[in-house]
């Protein structure tokens, strides 16, 4: 992958490649930033700048031959490990080595995807993945051999916040002592969830968002639109841009989000002194409880934007709401009900009902108990 194909973060471009150009490479680096800010194509460029040896800021200056391999992500020593499970494909013991074929495709038609759009290609979007010590023995064997073309071996562990307690353990050393030329590239989008032994290993770098006018420049020379539908594209982005490209494709889960969601609130609304509200509550717990566990996760977290948006417009910071409802709800309508005196206990229950799924709570009691819990809070006076 070029670093003309990666968008905006010229100033981490430049860190990157200065330090290459250097010979001040650091053996253990982690990339942090939210989905969509470019994390995993900036560490590819960034292998392919260092295996290949390119100079002058640029990845076609090198070996030719080493950079036509990355073309199509064959490079012998350049590894990957990212989160995986169990499928009709892989039916125990599952390692990243097995699901190379599907990672090529992700990278080739969504680089900038994120862990539900993985989960959904693989068809496992009813569970949860993981780097697990299965893996971790896979990095350790594959790292210890010699590099193939004699220069540096590099291992890319894209969403490094799944690897669990006991593969952390065992990467630990060969993080922080890897063998020579070995270099690690952990991509993140929370830091917070990585150990602080291999965190603090790491020499570590933060994405920030994409710029809107680096989204909107990308939609329009990527996919030839018209300027003011890339800018109203760009602004509802948020400065993700696999979210720009989903509302392009108008395959953005949120607008199936933003059905359950309005359904919620609504019944929610009714629910005080309405037993058939409560049990429209209850019988939307069970359709979503239906869902896999990702989604469930990802709708929540979905939620959580939603209030934060409303309470922004509450507050009259128009400027930095960009959301826009795809239905007749009235984003201005909703938001007198969501202030200082009711949004941090909703984003609380909403956070503590994510920790529940993710660890395999029961989802139908825990949607039903943040439901009630809803109908109290959004009562609730300012």
């Amino acid at each position: 992958m070029l670093f003309k194909e990666v968008l905006g973060q010229e100033h981490i471009k430049n860190h990157l490649t200065t330090s290459v150009d250097n010979g001040r490479i650091a053996h253990a680096q982690l990339f942090v930033g939210k989905e969509g800010s470019g994390t995993l194509p900036m560490a590819i460029a960034y292998a392919q700048y260092l295996l290949c040896s390119n100079t002058n800021g640029e990845n076609d200056t090198g070996n030719q031959a080493c950079n036509l391999k990355f073309n199509n992500l064959s490079h012998p020593d350049l590894h990957f490990a990212f989160p995986v499970t169990t499928s009709d494909k892989v039916k125990s013991k599952p390692v990243s080595s097995y699901y190379l074929e599907e990672w090529r495709q992700l990278l080739e038609e969504q680089p900038y995807g994120n862990l539900f759009d993985w989960y959904k290609l693989l068809g496992v979007d009813n569970k949860q993945g993981q780097i697990g010590v299965e893996e971790a023995n896979d990095i350790v064997k594959s790292l210890t051999l010699k590099s193939y073309e004699g220069g540096y071996k590099v291992m890319l562990i894209w969403m490094a916040e799944k690897m669990n307690t006991a593969a952390a353990n065992k990467l630990l050393k060969l993080i922080e002592e890897p063998p020579n030329k070995t270099i690690f590239i952990l991509i993140t989008e929370d830091e917070e969830q990585i150990i602080n032994t291999i965190r603090s290993r790491c020499q570590i770098l933060h994405f920030p968002p994409l710029a809107e006018n680096v989204i909107k420049e990308a939609l329009i020379n990527q996919y030839n639109l018209e300027a003011n539908i890339a800018t109203k594209i760009a602004h509802q982005a948020n400065g993700n841009y696999n979210k720009a490209c989903d509302l392009m494709y108008q395959d953005s889960e949120d607008i199936q989000f933003e059905t359950w969601f309005i359904f919620w609130i609504r019944s929610a609304f009714k629910a005080k002194g309405n037993k058939g509200a409560i049990l429209d509550l209850i019988k939307w717990s069970e359709d979503i409880a239906k869902t896999g566990r990702e989604t469930q996760k990802q709708f929540l977290s979905f939620c959580i934007d939603f209030f934060r948006q409303a309470l922004l417009l509450n507050y009259n910071a128009e400027n930095l709401v960009f959301f826009e409802p795809k239905t007749k709800f009235k984003l201005e309508n909703f938001a007198p009900y969501i202030h200082g005196g009711n949004i941090m206990d909703i984003s609380n229950e909403l956070q503590d009902a994510i920790y529940h799924i993710e660890r395999n709570g029961n989802s139908k009691i825990i949607l039903t108990d943040l439901s009630i819990k809803l109908t109290r809070l959004l009562h609730k006076k300012a």
